[in-house]
């Protein structure tokens, strides 16, 4: 459903579009926090960042993008999206894939004690 929002303790998340196949969302991450480390069955993701900078973590290498650049996530890659700066992060994600629902979610390590395996 568009306009779905949801408070997470890491931010918040804005589904911004969805359709068969795809899912588009506005992610923000505030100062100093980070959202779990996961992976997803049904889902690849592609995270470009709009505002701030992102430390990303895929599959145990790190790597930081700006605004303007992505990084991709594949299907089954362990994933986390940290922001180590002091300013707010957005990120623009666009989730691929046959299942794109919440529930596609199993968390290896959270900050936030969310843990799922």
């Amino acid at each position: 459903m568009t306009g779905e929002h949801e408070n997470r303790p890491w931010g918040s998340w804005e589904v911004l579009g969805e359709g068969d196949g795809y899912k588009v969302k506005r992610i923000v991450v505030e100062p100093g926090q980070r959202l779990s480390y996961q992976t997803h069955e049904h889902r690849a993701e592609l995270w470009n960042v709009v505002a701030g900078r992102a430390t990303c973590v895929v599959d145990g290498r790190t790597v930081i993008a700006g605004p303007g650049e992505s990084v991709r996530v594949e299907i089954g890659q362990a994933h986390r999206i940290t922001n180590m700066d002091v300013e707010v992060l957005v990120i623009v994600e666009v989730q691929l894939g046959g299942y794109c629902g919440e529930d596609d979610i199993c968390r290896l390590d959270d900050d936030y004690g969310r843990i799922s395996v």
